[in-house]
């Protein structure tokens, strides 16, 4: 175990474990937003108030970085967790904007599969960020997100698949497809969360 002089500022968990929360929050509202067309608009405003939350955590991650002198794992790591966090709502919430900009009524069950991906990747990584403090049990949450991620990316071809089949007009691929795209870079984000988790459990181990 290190030796520790000094104080470390420990207001980083707190704040990991604040956006994780937000993204089960945001994952369950994407969800309805699929199910639920009629409140969609309404659904919608609410996964953009879950996102500017969650920028605000993240410009309070940087901000608390920049004046602390002592931190609880490398700074660039706080950094990084803190932006991946970020990233993964930013692009969940540009799927539910898209989903209401192009009208999309209709979805194909790959796409609520997607996000039903999603939903358990956030619960997972909720799960997982009080584990932080003192890095355990975390080896299962960075390869369930792995697991996880690869699920999406066969969802995802397969919902390619469908899309050029011919089922669906030109113009209604193009949009179904961008969804998917930010769905799947959703999933991505996921995941990079999950790998930084992992190179600041092996840092520290």
């Amino acid at each position: 175990m290190r030796l520790r002089l000094t104080p470390r500022e420990n207001s980083f968990y707190a704040y990991f474990t604040q956006a994780a929360g937000n993204l089960v929050v945001g994952a369950d509202l994407l969800s309805q937003m699929v199910s639920n067309g009629n409140d969609r608009t309404a659904l919608a405003e609410k996964l953009k108030e879950v996102e500017h939350s969650s920028d605000e955590i993240t410009h309070s991650v940087f901000k608390q970085l920049n004046k602390s002198f002592i931190t609880p794992f490398d700074r660039e790591d706080i950094y990084r967790l803190g932006s991946t966090l970020d990233d993964v709502m930013d692009e969940m919430e540009a799927a539910g904007d898209l989903m209401l900009l192009y009208g999309l009524q209709e979805l194909p069950d790959e796409i609520k599969q997607m996000i039903d991906v999603l939903v358990r990747c956030a619960g997972v990584t909720a799960e997982a960020m009080p584990h932080l403090q003192k890095m355990t049990n975390l080896e299962a949450y960075w390869i369930e997100v792995n697991r996880l991620e690869n699920e999406a990316d066969q969802v995802y071809r397969r919902l390619l698949k469908r899309l050029f089949s011919g089922e669906y007009d030109a113009l209604t691929v193009l949009k179904i497809k961008e969804v998917g795209d930010v769905l799947e870079e959703a999933a991505d984000a996921f995941e990079h969360v999950a790998n930084t988790v992992e190179t600041i459990a092996v840092k520290e181990s």
